[in-house]
């Protein structure tokens, strides 16, 4: 009997064991590692809260990148599952076969994104800028911008000297004086103002017919095996939008909000409201509209990747680019 007791104990412990590895492998499947930017967006406020974490049972690991291009190129590596990055480093990754999906639209860019030239640089026009150093995140939005400013105003890129540098090496570049203009977004883009003068803005641009934007891009195969994840995500997204939009002006700079997106962005929080403000947030009827998930930003993807192949940035275009967008989970969280 004393044999027969102690076989079931082992038996029990057995299984126990295996109850627990089971578990310890469930919760193992219930992680995700997201790129973000610096981009102020009430986003962030559910970062600091720790929100999405409690409301969806999963572990984030939030890894922050300085440019559009680092987030693609390390989703492309498997490193990262879920990543933020502007219209044109997502056009580019689709561009490239990689297998992921726009999934939300973070931002309408609209004014956030502006060229600034420093004070006493003599550069009153984009035509002005021949001969002048200006420097911008390769592949971002920006520079996506900044190409088609100079081409619309005559001014061949060839004839400026365009740097290739992250948002904290154009903020330091500013400060010692090595260049002359910067196409950017905050907390960069308050810097240089300071001394500074704004010539022309997205918003601008987008009048134009180039649009930009920034989003939320997902791997595809982890996509189907996580849907309720992402349609709890865009869910949560949406509501901090909207809280945003609905109390605007307590979201001051003093305000705990201010201070959550100062500390995951780097922006002063003096600056966090006018950031704010810049941006046009949309809402889930907006994500799911035909301007936006339901067919404009594939549009918008496939026009930005003409464009960047006539600059020579990528060296074929995908056939169809509505394959990279979905609004899925927006019309699921509805």
């Amino acid at each position: 009997m004393k044999w027969a007791k102690t076989l079931e104990i082992s038996f029990i412990c057995a299984m126990a064991a295996l109850v627990s590895l089971a578990g310890s492998a469930a919760a193992a499947d219930k992680e995700v590692t997201f790129a973000y930017q610096d981009m102020v967006t009430p986003l962030r406020v559910l970062m600091d809260e720790g929100t999405i974490e409690e409301e969806t049972g999963y572990k984030i690991t939030w890894r922050k990148f300085g440019g559009g291009g680092d987030v693609v190129r390390a989703m492309a590596s498997g490193a990262v599952q879920i990543g933020e990055a502007g219209s044109s480093p997502i056009a580019t990754a689709a561009s490239q076969g990689m297998d992921i999906q726009l999934f939300w639209i973070l931002d309408d860019i609209a004014d956030a994104e502006q060229l600034v030239v420093r004070n006493g640089s003599d550069i009153n026009s984009i035509a002005d800028l021949k001969g002048k150093t200006v420097a911008t995140p390769f592949v971002s939005t920006a520079h996506f911008q900044l190409i088609f400013a100079l081409t619309d105003a005559g001014v061949n890129p060839k004839e400026v000297t365009i740097l290739n540098m992250r948002p904290p090496e154009i903020a330091a570049a500013w400060d010692r004086g090595d260049i002359d203009a910067t196409f950017i977004w905050d907390p960069v883009l308050g810097k240089a103002k300071q001394n500074g003068k704004v010539l022309v803005s997205a918003g601008d641009l987008s009048k134009k017919g180039r649009a930009t934007f920034d989003g939320i891009m997902v791997d595809r195969a982890w996509a189907e095996a996580n849907k309720p994840f992402l349609v709890k995500l865009v869910k949560l997204i949406a509501q901090k939008d909207a809280e945003y939009k609905a109390k605007a002006k307590s979201w001051d700079a003093v305000s705990p909000e201010a201070k959550a997106i100062s500390k995951l962005t780097g922006a002063a929080p003096a600056d966090v409201p006018g950031s704010l403000a810049a941006y046009r947030f949309l809402s889930l009827d907006e994500q799911a509209s035909a301007d936006w998930l339901g067919g404009g930003a594939a549009k918008a993807l496939a026009e930005t990747a003409q464009f960047l192949k006539e600059q020579g940035r990528i060296s074929a275009l995908a056939p169809d680019y509505a394959k990279f967008v979905t609004d899925e989970y927006v019309k699921a969280a509805k």
